[in-house]
């Protein structure tokens, strides 16, 4: 039986295969799940995306399954709490803006009806479609990422610069960056 050919970043890791063949680049529109990975790009600044990979499950339970309203109440002493929990990335300033990021998530859900429709207007509300044929050839940012960070920035939000939007872009499916040869392009 032939094996299916997959982006490389994918590995050998069964995590980060299972994450690149079910999760990576297939369009989210649960508010829920865009501010998880808007939090989780956050985190992986710095990191690689298998560390956070491996730390996902530690992260929903730290943060309350992600549920924004939970999150934004989140006071100075669960903060410190967390800055004690091993499971998760113990940067004060990620963990900070995680919770403050809940704040303005709510506040943009409120102005903009939803998270899922703000996002996706950066991309005219459709999965970018590219078309790259090597991994050198796939950009860290865009114009739209550009954009979607400067829109974000101006709504409170932190650790959002455009790679990291990017990055998020990517996940969430709102661009299809699988390569051309491998077969979740064509799925997507």
């Amino acid at each position: 039986m032939e094996q299916q050919r997959r982006c490389a970043w994918a590995g050998t890791d069964p995590r980060m295969i299972a994450y690149h063949d079910q999760e990576w680049g297939v369009p989210v529109h649960d508010d829920r799940l865009l501010f998880e990975f808007l939090t989780l790009e956050g985190a992986q600044a710095g990191l690689s995306w298998q560390t956070i990979l491996n730390k996902r499950d530690a992260y929903r339970e730290a943060f309350a399954g992600f549920d924004p309203a939970k999150v934004a109440r989140f006071d100075s002493r669960r903060i410190e709490r967390l800055l004690t929990n091993p499971s998760i990335v113990r940067n004060r300033l990620k963990v900070e803006s995680t919770v403050s990021n809940a704040r303005a998530f709510l506040t943009l859900q409120r102005e903009a009806g939803s998270f899922d429709g703000f996002v996706w207007d950066f991309v005219g509300g459709a999965p970018k479609m590219n078309r790259w044929r090597s991994l050198r050839s796939v950009p860290a940012r865009t114009g739209e990422s550009d954009a979607l960070s400067d829109a974000l920035r101006k709504r409170g939000f932190r650790f959002v610069g455009s790679t990291i939007c990017y990055a998020f872009m990517q996940a969430t499916g709102l661009v299809n960056d699988h390569l051309v040869s491998c077969w979740r392009w064509k799925a997507i």
